[in-house]
């Protein structure tokens, strides 16, 4: 009877968390969908051509959080920015801040872990979006850069080609949610992987045995976790959700920002394609970069749950 109990819990969490994700990702795509209309990748190269290193680092990352949320196609776009002169500190600060700011991750931190603990997560990696850049730049990082030229493409088909710019807003919101349902459908699978995790995790994994191995009072929990989630291909529609229940059955909010950090970050196939125009230095730099944030914003965390700031 247990079993059934726990069969029909997690079913019914699957539903919920399934209805909520799905409404909640097709409105954000539909507002990615207008960004893009709006704010397209040449005026982005316009704005940060010629810029200074601070406003221009603060403006890269800007631009980062505003970009698709496919982290494998913030390549072209950083290889694009690069060719037109932008300086690599500048790039590189977009370059960390379009994963772990996009649109999708702050809406859906919204959404399941309420406004204070989203607003520390938006001010801690869009900071070290900025001063990363900044210190790369100056410690000499742009020399491990390699001379080459990408195609404009992506590891999914996050991009809709041949759409000539529109001053008729009505075809640039119906363009807006053309993506949004497109996007959609791709990420359909992800969304039901993470609801489906989620409430099995819920449903049928003890809370004890999370907390006995991450748990607030472990203290290698948010390293283990930043470490685990950068390898682990996984996208944010997935990890938040199972984040979320993993936050509830008892694991320190630290390690969980540490994993949803991780996993965001540095996908596999981000880093392979890295690979490609970054010398290994600089790669490691890069990761190493994602690792820090992680752990830094893990450790922030877990203090201020500590003090009473956060729940």
């Amino acid at each position: 009877m247990t079993v059934v109990n726990d069969l029909f819990t997690a079913g019914q969490f699957f539903l919920v968390i399934a209805a909520e994700l799905i409404i909640l990702f097709i409105g954000i795509s539909f507002l990615v969908g207008l960004i893009r209309e709006y704010v397209p990748e040449e005026k982005i190269k316009a704005t940060l051509k010629n810029r200074k290193y601070g406003i221009g680092n603060v403006l890269g990352a800007g631009f980062g959080a505003l970009t698709p949320f496919c982290s494998c196609s913030t390549i072209p776009i950083l290889v694009g920015l690069l060719d037109v002169g932008i300086p690599f500190g500048i790039a590189y600060s977009f370059l960390i801040a379009s994963p772990l700011l996009n649109p999708v991750i702050f809406f859906l931190l919204l959404a399941l872990f309420g406004i204070v603990p989203t607003l520390i997560y938006t001010a801690i990696t869009f900071s070290i979006a900025v001063i990363a850049g900044i210190l790369l730049e100056r410690a000499g990082y742009a020399r491990y850069v390699k001379e080459v030229t990408l195609e404009k493409t992506s590891c999914c088909d996050c991009h809709e080609e041949g759409h000539p710019a529109s001053t008729v807003h009505k075809a640039r919101f119906t363009r807006s949610l053309g993506f949004a349902l497109t996007l959609f459908k791709q990420v359909l699978p992800y969304l039901l992987l993470g609801a489906g995790i989620g409430a099995f995790i819920y449903g049928f994994i003890p809370e004890d045995f999370i907390v006995s191995l991450a748990g607030p009072q472990n203290p290698l929990a948010i390293p283990v976790a930043a470490v685990i989630g950068v390898p682990m291909y996984i996208r944010a529609e997935t990890i938040i959700p199972i984040s979320a229940v993993l936050l509830e059955k008892g694991m320190g909010i630290g390690a969980v920002m540490a994993l949803i950090i991780g996993g965001a970050g540095a996908s596999i196939p981000e880093v392979t394609l890295l690979a490609s125009i970054f010398e290994k230095r600089l790669v490691a730099a890069f990761v190493i970069t994602i690792l820090g944030v992680a752990i830094l914003a893990g450790v922030l965390f877990q203090f201020l749950a500590a003090g009473g700031i956060i729940t």
